[in-house]
């Protein structure tokens, strides 16, 4: 009898379930490494953190794009939709591709239930792709996390090379090419 094991999906094969309609508008669906992951709901917290950081990165952007919960692709046959990204802008918006590690400047999580995953799995999966910076946004225990250059450990494993905490009164530098600071007291709820 041959062996049981889950189906896995290609970004193609999502892209179809997608555009048939086998998703509901309200699913909190991702991708991920070919298996579908379906995302917890979001806390107050998570959305008023959300809701700050929109205003405060919107006015940094000079030649980039904001994209809020939306779908980036990556090489490991996954789309997760992190809570923002900065991308380059380009000519046609991304209506003819979801942004690729190329594209993308900074990836942000917010995290509540999900921390674990954001700080583990997340974290290897955007240091696979060679995102340079990745933040979480800790709403529960109100402190920014940067991390940043990833690498391959000598088990085959991702991760990043530095990782620093920020705590809610502290002021942090955008990474380049995006200029200026966030106030961290006006972010974390």
């Amino acid at each position: 009898m041959p062996e049981a094991r889950p189906k896995r999906f290609t970004l193609e094969e999502y892209a179809q379930l997608t555009k048939i309609g086998f998703f509901k508008e309200d699913d909190r669906i991702e991708l991920i490494r070919g298996e579908l992951i379906e995302m917890a709901a979001k806390g107050t917290k998570h959305t008023v953190c959300c809701q700050r950081l929109l205003k405060k990165l919107l006015p940094t952007l000079a030649d980039m794009t904001l994209r809020c919960q939306d779908p980036v692709q990556l090489l490991s046959g996954s789309e997760p939709e992190p809570d923002f990204v900065v991308v380059r802008d380009r000519a046609d918006d991304y209506l003819d591709s979801h942004p690729s590690p190329d594209d993308i400047l900074l990836i942000i999580e917010v995290a509540d239930s999900s921390i674990e995953y954001d700080r583990t799995f997340k974290a290897s999966l955007y240091a696979e792709a060679h995102i340079f910076y990745y933040w979480i946004f800790n709403v529960l225990d109100t402190q920014l996390e940067v991390l940043e250059q990833p690498f391959q450990k000598t088990n085959g494993k991702f991760a990043y090379r530095s990782q620093q905490i920020y705590s809610r009164d502290q002021t942090v530098h955008l990474p380049s090419p995006l200029v200026g600071t966030l106030n961290l007291a006006q972010i974390l709820p």
